[in-house]
C-alpha cells in the first residue's frame, strides 16, 4: 500500500513555499558554460570586501579543536557582545544566523491560530516561520514601499502574538524613524512580542535612525535581532543573535538547538567584533558603491527605491524578468523579487567598484 507522506506533515508545512536563495556563482557558471571568475554576484546582500584578516587568523587558530563540540553557551562571543553593546549576558541568544533566531521566536511565542503581523514587501522569512508553526499571517499594506507603522498598530488585537519589523527593510531598503518606532511601541500591548530585525544596522547612520537596544528598558516586549552576515562579512559562517529581556532570552534558549553555532563561527564572530577598522571600511565601500549605482540609474532614467542597506531595488517594469536573464548571460547575478510581490523590480547588492561597474556596463548593453 502506498503512503502519501506529504499528507502526514502538519498543515503549515504542507502548504509552505521554501526560501529561495540567490543563485551561486558556480551554478550560473555550470548552466551557461562561463568561467566562474568572469561572473559577479550582486544578489544576496553579501559583503564584497572579503573576510577580515583578524577573522582569518581566528579561524586558523580554532581549527585545532574541531574534534570537540563548540561551547553551546557561546561564552566568549556573548561576553564580547556584552562589552560591545552594553547589555547583560542573560539578554543574548546566539543563532545560526539571525534567521535561526527568528525561527526560535516563532516557535517560542506563536501558538497555532495566533496572529503575526508584518508589512507587505517584508523579509520572506517572516511568513515562512509564521506558517511553519501554524500562525496566521496578517500582512499590512506598505506605505511608499516601507512599513506603515500606524496601520500595523491598528491591526494588533487580542489574537496577536508577535509583530515583525525590519529596519532597514529587505528587499526595499526603507527605514522608519525613532519617533515612528516609539509611537508604535506605545500603542502595542506589552503582551505582544515585537521583533525588530536590524540585520543591516551597521550600514545606517544619522541621529533619527533608532537603535532598538536603547528602547528596551521602556519596552520589555521588544526583541532586537542582528547578524554578522552583512557588514561583518561572515555570511558563509552563519552567526547572528538577539538581545531581549532575560525572561524572553531564557525561553528562546529552551527551544534553541544545542551547539547551533559552530566553533569556527564563534571564533570568527568574536574576532570580527574586535575589528572595527574593517567594519568602517566595509561601510565606506558600501556608501561609495551605492552612489556609483544610483548615479548610473539616474543617468539611465531607471526608477529605484532609496535604500539604507547594502542593496538597492530598481523598477524595470514588465521587462524585469527578461533583463535579469540577459544580465545572467553577461555574467552578472542580481535578485528577482517577484516572490515578494514585486515582479517589476530587481534587487542589486552593492559590490566592489569594479563589480558595480561590470553590472552597470552589462545593464547598458541589455537596455
Amino acid at each position: 500500500m502506498s503512503v502519501d507522506y506529504a499528507q502526514l506533515a502538519v498543515p503549515g508545512v504542507r502548504q509552505l513555499q521554501p526560501y529561495v536563495p540567490g543563485k551561486p556563482i558556480e551554478e550560473v557558471a555550470r548552466e551557461l558554460g562561463m568561467a566562474p571568475e568572469s561572473i559577479v554576484k550582486l544578489a544576496s546582500n553579501e559583503n564584497p570586501l572579503g573576510p577580515s584578516p583578524k577573522v582569518l587568523k581566528a579561524i586558523a587558530n580554532a581549527q585545532s579543536d574541531l574534534t570537540r563540540y563548540p561551547d553551546s553557551n557561546g561564552f566568549n562571543l556573548k561576553s564580547a557582545l556584552c562589552a560591545h553593546l552594553n547589555v547583560a549576558f542573560d539578554q543574548i541568544t546566539l543563532g545560526n544566523g539571525s534567521n535561526d533566531v527568528l525561527d526560535l521566536l516563532a516557535r517560542a511565542f506563536v501558538a497555532p491560530g495566533s496572529e503575526v503581523v508584518f508589512s507587505q514587501y517584508a523579509f520572506i522569512v517572516y511568513p515562512i516561520v509564521t506558517q511553519a508553526v501554524g500562525g496566521k499571517a496578517v500582512v499590512v499594506p506598505a506605505r511608499e514601499w516601507g512599513h506603515d507603522l500606524d496601520a500595523m498598530a491598528k491591526v494588533v488585537n487580542e489574537k496577536t502574538a508577535m509583530v515583525f519589523l525590519a529596519n532597514p527593510n529587505n528587499p526595499t531598503g526603507t527605514c522608519f524613524s525613532r519617533r515612528e518606532l516609539v509611537k508604535f511601541l506605545e500603542q502595542v500591548p506589552k503582551r505582544v512580542i515585537v521583533v525588530l530585525d536590524e540585520a543591516y544596522f551597521e550600514y545606517v547612520g544619522g541621529e533619527d535612525y533608532p537603535n532598538g537596544l536603547l528602547l528596551q528598558q521602556d519596552f520589555p516586549n521588544l526583541v532586537v535581532c542582528r547578524t554578522f552576515s552583512k557588514a561583518y562579512g561572515l555570511a558563509g559562517l552563519r552567526v547572528g543573535y538577539s538581545v531581549a529581556s532575560p525572561v524572553i532570552t531564557d525561553l528562546l534558549n529552551r527551544v534553541r538547538q544545542p551547539f547551533n553555532v559552530n566553533s569556527i563561527a564563534l571564533a570568527a564572530a568574536e574576532a570580527a567584533l574586535e575589528d572595527q577598522a574593517y567594519l568602517a571600511k566595509a561601510c565606506q565601500i558600501n556608501h561609495e558603491g551605492m552612489m556609483q549605482i544610483t548615479s548610473a540609474f539616474n543617468a539611465l532614467g531607471i526608477s529605484y527605491i532609496p535604500s539604507k542597506g547594502n542593496f538597492i531595488t530598481a523598477d524595470f517594469g514588465e521587462n524585469a524578468g527578461s533583463i535579469n536573464q540577459q544580465l545572467l548571460q553577461r555574467g552578472v547575478i542580481v535578485r528577482p523579487v517577484a516572490n515578494y510581490g514585486m515582479a517589476h523590480h530587481l534587487r542589486i547588492s552593492i559590490g566592489l567598484p569594479e563589480e558595480n561597474e561590470q553590472f552597470i556596463e552589462a545593464l547598458k548593453q541589455t537596455l
